[in-house]
């Protein structure tokens, strides 16, 4: 009996999601708990597994194409089991027309005589959606740069044409325009004219044949297309100053250390924190830090738009992670109710869920605040950019020894520097600088804090 794997939803506001790769092709053998395909979303990157064992029959959707959620994917059945039952509205499976075309071009009279330049790829190069848009907004398809399953042009390469401005007008398609052919009209677009005018493309073949092998290109994923949106945003609309400030980490690293040696020794700690076997990291502390401090500057606690400023009872935290993927925030909710512990704890899990692609959408927005830490690569000092509609993010980085006068004596100590970048549409300098003025008093005096 043939079964339908569908688009999965993660989380509630994820309406589509894009296949980002093909790990099984139509007519492979599964088995269950195979990776069937890895899909994206906006955020994160999943793997749908299979859940019963079988032939992929069918693939409806080509990587790159943008499917909603709880739509029939592909399905798993028997061999020659019919699959339109299952099939998306107007959608046939994704790879069937390819083979269907070649042999025809293969075997036809008069290949011999064809034109050297046609006007677009065969219908079994393209994919239904990729040549619908290209029909509904003239994209030229002689120029686009097939990244699909088996040199197939599909829709994103489509939506690449219509981004750098290679269309053409419907004359200029029927005209049989060449490939590369640069556009008079209106907007760039190629027309009939151009067509007249321009003399055969002849390609050199030492150029044809000087293909870089030391330069390779990569397609960016929908994470880091986000990412790029998001950052440049922010430093487009925001009128964004760094502060830097360090503390003396001694009392810091001293407890750290008391808490690490009594878990080695399988002790319950200081302050009821219940180690079994698990020790605080200093971004746990720092965080720990941060999310009581940020209740008495609410500006910095803050989301910002050109109408108005809201204020958050709780602190929500962002938590910057570094991930192959990309770089991920995950949203510690509430973290000024939970004790370092469940902080410690939950940092952890979040990690890890980042690290496979497994994290919910869901946890990945909300955040009224984010700290991001570079200490552990060596960093001295950054600047982090804002997460919008947030006001403040604090950069934390690494420890240094430094010398000080005290009683007359040259003493050193660690010292920990911070860097805390805001909003100045939200948040004036010297309310920035008391909050990082009273984190570097809290951080110094960190034991007097858990026993608040």
């Amino acid at each position: 009996m043939a079964t339908a794997v569908i688009m999965p939803r993660q989380g509630q506001s994820v309406e589509s999601c894009i296949i980002g790769k093909w790990h099984k092709q139509q007519g492979d053998p599964v088995q269950e708990g195979d990776i069937l395909f890895t899909y994206e979303t906006d955020k994160a990157t999943f793997d749908e597994t299979a859940k019963v064992s079988g032939t992929l029959i069918a693939v409806y959707f080509d990587e790159g194409d943008d499917v909603p959620v709880l739509t029939n994917v592909c399905v798993i059945g028997e061999p020659g089991e019919d699959d339109a039952p299952f099939r998306p509205d107007g959608t046939e499976p994704a790879v069937k027309a390819a083979p269907a075309q070649q042999p025809e071009q293969a075997s036809a009279p008069d290949a011999a005589a064809a034109p050297a330049v046609e006007t677009s790829p065969s219908s079994g190069a393209i994919s239904p959606r990729a040549r619908h848009l290209a029909e509904k907004t003239g994209a030229d398809l002689r120029q686009a740069e097939a990244t699909g399953p088996k040199g197939r042009v599909i829709e994103r390469d489509v939506r690449q044409l219509i981004e750098t401005g290679k269309l053409a007008t419907p004359a200029a398609q029927a005209a049989g325009y060449p490939a590369g052919l640069t556009g008079t009209g209106l907007g760039g677009r190629v027309t009939t004219g151009d067509v007249l005018a321009a003399s055969p493309p002849a390609v050199p073949a030492a150029a044809a044949a000087a293909a870089p092998d030391e330069v390779t290109t990569e397609k960016h994923s929908t994470i880091r297309k986000v990412i790029a949106r998001s950052m440049q945003a922010s430093l487009a609309t925001m009128a964004q100053l760094t502060l830097n400030s360090s503390f003396d980490a001694s009392e810091m690293l001293s407890l750290r250390s008391r808490l690490k040696k009594a878990a080695e020794q399988g002790l319950s700690a200081e302050q009821g924190f219940a180690l079994a076997g698990q020790v605080p990291t200093i971004n746990d502390i720092i965080l720990y830090a941060v999310s009581r401090v940020l209740a008495r500057h609410p500006a910095c606690n803050a989301h910002y738009d050109d109408e108005k400023m809201t204020y958050f009872r709780h602190v929500h935290l962002g938590v910057a992670i570094d991930t192959p993927r990309g770089l991920m925030v995950p949203t510690l909710f509430q973290a000024d109710t939970l004790p370092l512990a469940d902080i410690s704890r939950s940092v952890k899990e979040l990690s890890a869920a980042c690290q496979k692609g497994t994290i919910s959408p869901d946890l990945l927005k909300g955040g009224t605040f984010t700290v991001t830490n570079l200490g552990t690569l060596g960093v001295e000092s950054f600047t982090p950019v804002i997460n919008p509609p947030q006001t403040c993010i604090l950069g934390v980085n690494t420890i240094v020894t430094r010398v000080r006068e005290q009683n007359g004596q040259l003493t050193t100590y660690p010292a920990m520097g911070l860097s805390l970048t805001f909003d100045h549409r939200a948040v004036d300098g010297a309310p920035a600088a008391r909050f990082l003025k009273d984190l570097v008093q809290v951080l110094e005096n960190f034991t007097l804090l858990l026993m608040q």
